[in-house]
């Protein structure tokens, strides 16, 4: 957080470079090769932190164009245990930002944001340019938002909704432009692609999530839902969420259940599971993750995997350490055009939209 700011380049920044290039050229590969439908994943970093933007996107805001939380440090009379843990785990209970840094910091986010947007922007202009995009679903969302200082909070790793909540916007054939206010959740996209693809294929195991075409196609909403489990940083137990219309309930073992009303309460300030006018939803809540989730069998599983992995991670240290992360595969000996190639071949292999040759 205090180091935003800006910077010409970081990993983040050459990956985002790298994936931007990459998407281009397999959408071109695909109209080139004409071998049927198709789904890519493009998947960027930005934005994300430690907020650092290059300058052309750190210009396209000033300080006064940041808005400062809604919800400063030390606003609430008392954080929830799992805030709290937050704020030890990042150092954030030790560590003083001063306004401008916050405000730095959220620059920062906001300038990666409109970066990404361009990217969109290139990979929708590429599919434009490939002859694709009339016949294309683009699909944009993310992993998790960013707290970006609200009560105090930086980063993910929380239910609340600045963390928690994400965009998700589709585009394309058949799409009925609307803004939709029901809860969905990334688990819906695997139904939803499905049903883009119009197929039914036999899965290798049950999947939860319901599929989003019938409302994307204009047909009403009949889920109105998001279920969500975290067992990461700063948590001892398993924390679960459940989100249903307007309610988002909260439930950790260790902690009091949280309960809010997002239709009168959008910034989560006021906590309802002790609230009288809302014991039965609290109580019905409480129950439904009682009937979902076994906490002590959860937390027994994480904790003998985490064991494991400690036990594999070890032994991969002694001697040769072999990375267990994906690795493209790239042959830059038959990319492009090489001694060993006729380039007319490699010209029009890579040209598009091929050259209409004409005869007589």
């Amino acid at each position: 957080v205090q180091e935003a700011g800006e910077g010409v380049t970081t990993f983040q920044i050459e990956y985002d470079e790298e994936v931007a290039f990459a998407a281009r050229r397999k959408i071109f590969q695909y109209a080139m090769e004409k071998s049927g439908p198709f789904c890519m994943v493009a998947s960027f970093i930005h934005p994300h932190d430690p907020y650092v933007a290059r300058p052309e996107w750190w210009n396209l805001y000033s300080d006064d164009d940041i808005d400062m939380p809604n919800i400063g440090e030390g606003e609430l009379v008392e954080d929830d245990p799992h805030s709290k843990r937050l704020k030890k785990g990042i150092e954030a209970d030790v560590t003083d930002c001063s306004d401008q840094e916050i405000r730095n910091a959220r620059r920062g986010y906001y300038a990666n944001t409109s970066y990404f947007d361009s990217k969109v922007g290139e990979l929708v202009k590429t599919l434009e340019e490939a002859q694709l995009l009339d016949n294309t679903i683009v699909i944009v969302t993310s992993d998790h938002g960013d707290m970006l200082g609200e009560r105090g909070l930086w980063y993910k790793m929380s239910f609340f909704e600045h963390s928690a909540r994400v965009p998700l916007i589709m585009a394309g054939p058949g799409i009925d432009p609307s803004v939709v206010d029901s809860a969905c959740s990334l688990v819906d996209l695997l139904p939803t692609m499905l049903d883009i693809a119009d197929t039914d294929p036999e899965l290798g195991m049950p999947i939860d999530g319901r599929s989003l075409w019938p409302v994307a196609t204009g047909h009403p909403d009949t889920g109105d839902e998001a279920i969500a489990e975290y067992c990461a940083e700063c948590a001892s137990h398993p924390i679960y969420m459940i989100r249903r219309g307007k309610m988002k309930y909260i439930h950790c073992d260790i902690d009091p259940p949280q309960l809010y009303d997002l239709g009168n309460d959008a910034e989560e300030r006021v906590n309802l599971a002790d609230d009288p006018a809302y014991a039965d939803q609290a109580a019905a809540f409480a129950r439904e993750v009682a009937e979902r989730w076994d906490s002590d069998a959860i937390r027994d599983n994480l904790i003998k995997t985490q064991h494991q992995r400690r036990a594999v991670h070890k032994a991969m240290q002694e001697g040769l350490m072999t990375s267990w992360d994906y690795q493209p595969v790239r042959d830059a000996s038959n990319e492009y055009v090489r001694n060993h190639m006729d380039w007319t071949v490699a010209a029009e292999r890579t040209r598009f939209p091929p050259f209409a040759k004409k005869y007589g």
